[in-house]
């Protein structure tokens, strides 16, 4: 192991750590060989903005795993919508191998790399999906649906609506709060929660928005 990997691997538990998060071996084995794909496939097909490796566990990784609790609460199908690199996507599918998580993006590139993590790392309870958001129509509504930094929230709002029901919860991350996006949400979408969520190593404030979905009568059918 190099010192490096020795040193994203300190963080990686000790950042957890403090998020109360507890990593077994296979965990952290398989986040950080997610980190490395990351990296090595960032330099051809621009990933993600984030560059150095060093600022990657705790921009990706602890970021992505400080909603953890969030998706804990409930849902055993989850969609990551505008999915890019995989965050929060593939953090969540390594934690919780009892759960689908299904990772939608518009862009090839992004999509066969995330098909490659999936099959580098055998993570059979992952989907990935080369489609737009508005065309996507799968068999059944998902519980949860994610997204960071996809959109603003009445675009995320109109463009998932029909992925989900009554029962679906929507959680947007965000950085600072978006009170003027809060403005504008549809009216068939409410506010049900804004967490502060704390994650180690980044600057600046970063907030989990949990929307929910009030279905009209004739709605309900086809939720």
């Amino acid at each position: 192991m190099s010192l490096a990997d020795s040193r994203h691997r300190r963080e990686l538990v000790e950042g957890a750590a403090s998020l109360g998060l507890s990593l077994s071996d296979a965990q952290q084995d398989q986040l950080l060989a997610y980190l490395a794909l990351l990296v090595k496939w960032n330099k051809a097909y621009n990933l993600t903005a984030v560059r150095d490796p060093d600022e990657m566990v705790s921009r990706h990784l602890l970021d992505s795993l400080s909603v953890l609790p969030f998706v804990a609460e409930g849902g055993n199908s989850w969609l990551d919508v505008g999915s890019g690199g995989g965050m929060p996507g593939i953090p969540l599918a390594i934690m919780f191998p009892e759960r689908r998580f299904t990772l939608l993006d518009s862009n090839g590139k992004k999509t066969r790399f995330l098909t490659q993590v999936k099959l580098e790392l055998g993570l059979a309870n992952l989907e990935v999906i080369h489609s737009r958001v508005e065309a996507y129509r799968p068999e059944q509504p998902f519980q949860g649906v994610c997204s960071r930094a996809f959109s603003s929230l009445q675009d995320f709002a109109d463009w998932t609506r029909h992925l989900g029901n009554g029962e679906t919860r929507w959680l947007a991350m965000k950085g600072v709060q978006p009170d003027d996006e809060l403005q504008a949400l549809p009216a068939d979408f409410r506010l049900v929660a804004c967490e502060v969520l704390k994650v180690p190593g980044c600057q600046g404030q970063r907030h989990l928005l949990i929307l929910r979905r009030s279905i009209q009568g004739g709605d309900a059918a086809h939720g």
